[in-house]
């Protein structure tokens, strides 16, 4: 598991240089990443790699946990972009499997990678990491839109939210190899019909 070794947030970019280099950054660890695993990065070769000094690095990223939190955030913002609209005649419940089953077929192409970002989120801490929070909100935010659901209220959140933990449990299962892509596609199908069924009361 990833360790924080700092318990600060990054500096935000404030110039289009900056966002390009911390773009180059993020870039870099991912390749690196994918090819290594989370435990064999190295700050300063991803720092050498993207060109930048190692103090611009920690500047941006104070640890792995923030460096790959931060890519696990821009990847699912970049996927919500890249989205087609519902196809007439999908059900909301089956417009929510379809979008979270591409999340986990486009993870799943990089699986050392997926694992690395995983685990980061999954160390950070919300207070000191705030590409955490863009990660849950870019998820709802993509998960309502597929759903229709353009003014949710706190019962539609705690579904989705309820959904997205149980999506992680089989994500991760996939990447353990616990779980055939058979038996995960069935397992989130089941949970989206179960959680995002219409409710009479509350729509």
């Amino acid at each position: 598991m990833p360790r924080i070794a700092e318990a600060r947030a990054g500096a935000e970019p404030t110039s289009p240089r900056q966002r390009a280099r911390r773009q180059a950054i993020l870039k870099v660890a991912a390749e690196i990443a994918a090819t290594t695993g989370l435990e064999r990065v190295q700050m300063h070769e991803v720092a050498k790699s993207a060109g930048v000094a190692i103090a611009t690095l920690y500047r941006y990223f104070p640890s792995k946990t923030h460096l790959f939190t931060a890519l696990m955030a821009d990847q699912i913002e970049g996927f919500a972009a890249r989205v087609p609209e519902r196809p007439a005649g999908t059900s909301p419940e089956d417009a929510v499997f379809e979008t979270l089953g591409s999340a986990t077929r486009n993870l799943l192409r990089r699986p050392a990678l997926a694992t690395a970002m995983i685990q980061s989120a999954n160390a950070a801490r919300a207070s000191t990491v705030p590409d955490l929070g863009r990660i849950d909100s870019g998820f709802l935010d993509l998960l309502l839109h597929a759903w229709g659901v353009a003014e949710p209220t706190e019962h539609h959140i705690t579904r989705l939210r309820l959904l997205i933990l149980l999506w992680y449990g089989v994500l991760q299962s996939r990447l353990n190899e616990r779980l055939t892509p058979q038996e995960a596609d069935a397992d989130l199908r089941m949970a989206c019909h179960l959680l995002l069924a219409p409710d009479p009361d509350t729509g």
